[in-house]
């Protein structure tokens, strides 16, 4: 299934994408694509019906975040070796852990904004993870259970306040819409290996990022099963897994960084895409 959520920012419904990549409404079975609505049992009754007798929603409705009330969006920093390598990064001995604010998510064709005083905005196309059934202390063997799904995710970063302001990773990972999630929610029935996914980001039509998470580190089952020693990981919850070579900051022979007016296409094999426009704060 592809789970969506459409509509002006604030007031998404709950929705799913039907064969022909039209979008019908799951108002009557889900108030939200988020928290309980992604536990097991309930995307079972999703799968359950009949997606071609929902109601069809008209028009071309904005596509928002495909997971709504977020509550944690924990990411995975240089958890490629070729990425690590283009930063001048040694390869971690184990998972490198921040967040991003929840108040960074915004939809998949969304407005970016460069931040005042950001000389340094970068890009970063993800693996994005959702949590179904929440656990803590999970096995890696039983990892992919808690999964609710996939997305594409852009981790948008400002490296100036990421690396030269006081080491926080946070406060240059954190800003305002520089987390698009989307443009739907893959379940996990529809993507058998996570680690056999290509992924690819261009700005302008220049394609900088092309990668395969069969390069990750660390893998989903892993990421997953450490997160959960140090936090219980809920329904809703995203992980971002870490982003590929081709970075802004990576290029030579200088870095290269976004600036107001520019076009971000981004996706993930079955994932989905998305189309982003830079403007300035």
């Amino acid at each position: 299934m592809k789970l969506l959520r459409y509509g002006l920012p604030g007031e998404e419904r709950p929705g799913i994408l039907d064969n022909h990549g039209r979008i019908r409404s799951l108002d009557k079975y889900i108030l939200d694509v988020g928290g309980s609505a992604l536990l097991p049992a309930s995307l079972d009754v999703l799968r359950g019906l009949d997606i071609q007798q929902l109601p069809l929603v008209g028009g071309e409705p904005r596509l928002g975040p495909c997971v709504g009330g977020v509550g944690k969006f924990i990411c995975i920093g240089l958890n490629y070796a070729d990425h690590a390598a283009e930063t001048g990064a040694a390869i971690p001995g184990e998972p490198i852990v921040f967040n991003k604010w929840t108040s960074a998510i915004i939809g998949p064709n969304d407005e970016v904004q460069i931040p005042r005083e950001s000389v340094k905005t970068d890009w970063e196309v993800e693996l994005g993870v959702v949590i179904g059934q929440g656990g803590r202390y999970i096995s890696e063997q039983d990892a992919l259970d808690h999964v609710a799904g996939y997305c594409v995710v852009n981790d948008i970063s400002e490296r100036e306040w990421q690396i030269e302001r006081g080491g926080t990773w946070d406060k240059g990972k954190g800003c305002d819409t520089f987390g698009p999630i989307g443009p739907w929610l893959v379940t996990a029935d529809e993507i058998p290996d996570p680690q056999a996914l290509n992924l690819w980001l261009e700005v302008d039509g220049k394609r900088y990022q092309n990668g395969n998470t069969g390069t990750m580190i660390f893998g989903v089952r892993h990421v997953i099963s450490y997160l959960s020693r140090f936090m219980s990981l809920q329904s809703g919850d995203i992980i971002a897994t870490g982003t590929p070579p081709g970075v802004g900051m990576g290029q030579k022979p200088q870095p290269v960084y976004l600036r107001a007016g520019q076009t971000m296409r981004l996706g993930v094999e079955g994932l989905g895409e998305q189309r982003l426009r830079t403007i300035q704060a």
